[in-house]
């Protein structure tokens, strides 16, 4: 089965789920939903989570396993915990100073509403 694209082809901004069906008893949701982060990694940055779990978090048994050293698993590690900060920190960020300044009565909710959803599309 394919990988889930997470980035628009044409722009290469983030894409949201907008509708989820059930094959089992075809309930079908219409939103707007946004892709954890985890979804959002690049293919390699997904491998390597994967074989940490299956690892049991032992960086020293995924280095013996891909034959590589200690270090450069590490540094890996640090790169995939940094990008992830960076997702998730910017989003969130950029939420709370929509709503505080919807809350100071700096942005309308109507301007607020449309500030939260190009977040999404970002």
């Amino acid at each position: 089965m394919p990988r889930l694209p997470v980035h628009c082809p044409s722009c290469h901004a983030d894409l949201c789920v907008e509708r989820l069906h059930c094959r089992a008893c075809d309930v079908r949701l219409d939103g707007e939903f946004e892709l954890p982060p985890l979804l959002r990694l690049s293919a390699d940055e997904l491998d390597f989570v994967i074989r940490f779990v299956l690892a049991s978090g032992s960086l020293k048994e995924m280095a013996r396993q891909m034959q590589l050293s200690y270090p450069t698993v590490r540094n890996r590690l640090n790169d995939l915990i940094e990008n992830l900060q960076a997702a998730i920190g910017t989003r969130a960020g950029k939420r709370l100073e929509i709503l505080d300044a919807i809350a100071r009565g700096t942005l309308s909710v109507a301007e607020g509403e449309q500030a939260l959803r190009r977040i999404g599309h970002e």
